[in-house]
């Protein structure tokens, strides 16, 4: 009967490779809506890499994060902060817009 020995070989390999990087691991990258305006527009990130995108409304009404090329839809409501769990980017540029202030709320994010 070899499944003991074989679970107990998956548990010292599964201990020895350890854990996923946890939430902890990612960088955080402040993003600040003010005036329906991004700040900073550009935000460069380690493309590979998995990070969290803090967004903070410091506008009287709500914003809408989107990004058609991240295909993500989020309101921030005013006054509120969104810690956003960003997916591993390919290198490459993806934009991203205040639906709400489009002329004027614009970005992007470049992963090199």
């Amino acid at each position: 009967m070899l499944w003991p020995q074989v679970l107990a070989g998956v548990l010292i390999l599964a201990a020895a490779l350890g854990a996923p990087a946890e939430c902890a691991d990612s960088p955080e990258i402040p993003l600040t809506i003010e005036n329906h305006r991004f700040t900073p527009e550009e935000i460069t990130v380690k493309a590979g890499t998995s990070f969290i995108l803090i967004i903070v409304n410091k506008d009287a009404t709500a914003e809408e994060f989107e990004s058609h090329d991240l295909r993500i839809e989020k309101v921030i409501p005013a006054g509120k902060t969104l810690r956003l769990r960003m997916p591993a980017l390919k290198k490459g540029t993806y934009g991203f817009i205040g639906d709400f202030n489009s002329s004027t709320a614009k970005g992007r994010i470049i992963a090199e």
